[in-house]
């Protein structure tokens, strides 16, 4: 597991933020695991669409 070198902030509206933290309680993940999910997959996506190779992403990276 690597150590936390980087934070990422960001401003939701509250019943957005209160649905997405509930939905993933109900899913028992944390709201930040399905984040990180959703960045490795969103960014692999978009670099194959742009012909890059893909980042060596997976989830032995995360942070806990």
């Amino acid at each position: 597991m690597l150590r936390k070198d980087a934070g990422l902030r960001i401003r939701v509206d509250r019943d957005l933020r209160e649905a997405f933290v509930e939905a993933c309680r109900s899913h028992d993940m944390a709201a930040s695991e399905v984040l990180r999910e959703f960045m490795r997959s969103y960014t692999q996506q978009a670099n194959s669409q742009a012909g890059q190779l893909p980042l060596p992403l997976n989830k032995e990276n995360d942070f806990k």
